[in-house]
C-alpha cells in the first residue's frame, strides 16, 4: 500500500492506494470517534464488497448501518438524498457518525453530499470502486447531485477524512467504465502533465488489460497531480478549474442526452476532442497534438465525436456551466499538451467550429 497527503493544513487527509486494502479495519478505526458508520453503497457494489467493509468496521470496533440506492447516474437526484437522509434518520446516526461512500463516482456524490449537509455536517471516508472514483471523483471535497439543467448543479464541498481506493476491486469492473474511468486519467495528463500523457501512450494497452501495476501506477500519479491542485485551490476558484479539460463540453453531452445515456467518461472523452480542437482554433495546439489526443482516446476505446445534438443546442447548455463568470462561458484549453489554461475570452464562432471540427 501507499499512501498520499492531500495538503489542506488541519484538514489534510491521506489517500491509500494498495491492492486488497478494502477491508483492512486499520484504515477506518482513525475516523470512527463516534463508535458508529452508515455505509452508502448501491444494488451494484453491495454484493461484491459490502460485506468485507462490514467486517472492517465490525473489527475497528464500530456498530454500523447499510444503506443501499439503486445504480445509475440518474440516481443523483433530491428523491435518493432524501432516502439516504431517511435511513440516516431511522438509525439514529448521530453527529458522530462516519458516512462510508463505497461505490463509483455516483454514489461518493451522493454520500458526500449527505454527509456535508446531515445534520449540517458529518464526517465521511470515500471507498471508491471504479477506477473514475479513485483516479478523479473521490479526491477533492466535490459532492453534488445533478438538476435536469445541469450537472452537479447542487452540491457543496465538503472534504472526507480519508480515501481508500483497493485496485483490486477494479477486477469486477465492466469494460465500458473501466474506459469511462481511463478518461479521467488521460484527462489529467492533457491538462497538467506531458510526461504522463506520454506514459499512457506507451501503457494504455496494459491498463485496459487490468494489469494491476499499470492501473496503480495511473491511480497514484491521477491523485498525486490531483491532490496538488486542490491544496493549491480548494473551491475552484482559479487552477482547480483546469482539472475540467473536457467537462464543459463533456456535461452538457451528458445533460443534452440525459443522465446515463453516456457515461462521465465517455462525454468527456468526446469533449477533450472539441476543447483539442478549440484550441487549434485559437492557435495554440499544432494539427498534429491534436491527433495525438484523438489518438490516445480511440486506442483506449472511447468516443471522439460527440452525440447528433445540434451546436446550438450544446452551447445553450454549457451557458449554464458552473464556470461561467460574469455572464460569459469559460473553457479550460490547452496551451500545448500538459499545460491547460482557463479563457473566457472565446466567441461563439470559435466554439461552434470546434464542435463541427471534433464531429468529422
Amino acid at each position: 500500500m501507499e499512501s498520499l497527503s492531500v495538503a489542506l493544513g488541519s484538514r489534510a487527509y491521506p489517500i491509500h492506494i494498495g491492492a486488497g486494502i478494502i477491508g483492512s479495519d486499520g484504515l477506518y478505526q482513525p475516523h470512527l470517534a463516534g463508535g458508529s458508520a452508515a455505509i452508502v453503497t448501491n444494488q451494484v457494489v453491495a454484493p461484491l464488497y459490502l460485506d468485507k467493509v462490514k467486517r472492517a468496521l465490525v473489527a475497528a470496533g464500530a456498530r454500523h448501518t447499510a444503506i443501499i440506492v439503486p445504480d445509475g447516474e440518474q440516481t443523483k437526484s433530491w428523491q435518493t438524498l432524501h432516502q439516504i437522509f431517511d435511513a440516516l434518520l431511522g438509525a439514529r446516526c448521530g453527529r458522530d457518525t462516519l458516512i462510508v461512500a463505497l461505490g463509483g463516482g455516483v454514489v461518493g456524490d451522493l454520500a458526500g453530499f449527505a454527509a456535508a449537509v446531515y445534520q449540517r455536517g458529518v464526517p465521511f471516508v470515500q471507498v471508491p470502486t471504479t477506477l473514475l472514483a479513485q483516479v478523479d471523483s473521490s479526491v477533492g471535497g466535490k459532492t453534488a447531485i445533478n438538476h435536469a439543467l445541469g450537472k452537479n448543479m447542487i452540491g457543496a464541498f465538503h472534504q472526507p477524512r480519508a480515501v481508500i481506493s483497493d485496485v483490486a476491486t477494479l477486477d469486477s469492473l465492466p469494460e465500458r467504465e473501466l474506459r469511462s474511468g481511463i478518461a479521467e486519467v488521460i484527462k489529467h495528463g492533457f491538462a497538467l502533465d506531458a510526461g504522463f500523457v506520454e506514459w499512457l501512450e506507451s501503457n494504455i494497452e496494459k491498463i485496459l488489460k487490468k494489469d494491476r501495476a499499470a492501473l496503480a501506477h495511473a491511480v497514484r500519479r491521477s491523485c498525486e497531480l490531483k491532490a496538488r491542485i486542490v491544496a493549491e485551490d480548494e473551491r475552484e476558484s482559479g487552477a482547480r478549474a483546469l482539472l475540467n479539460f473536457g467537462h464543459t463540453f463533456g456535461h452538457a453531452i451528458e445533460a443534452g442526452t440525459g443522465y446515463g445515456a453516456w457515461l462521465h467518461g465517455e462525454a468527456v472523452a468526446a469533449g477533450m476532442v472539441m476543447a483539442a480542437e478549440l484550441s487549434q482554433l485559437m492557435g495554440h495546439l499544432k494539427k498534429t497534438e491534436v491527433v495525438r489526443v484523438r489518438d490516445l482516446l480511440k486506442r483506449a476505446g472511447l468516443p471522439v465525436a460527440g452525440p447528433a445534438l445540434a451546436p446550438e443546442r450544446l452551447m445553450e447548455l454549457m451557458a449554464l456551466d458552473k464556470k461561467a463568470a460574469k455572464g460569459r462561458t469559460r473553457f479550460v484549453v490547452l496551451e500545448a499538451l500538459g499545460r491547460a489554461a482557463l479563457r473566457a475570452d472565446i466567441d461563439e464562432a470559435a466554439v461552434r467550429g470546434a464542435i463541427v471540427a471534433a464531429a468529422q
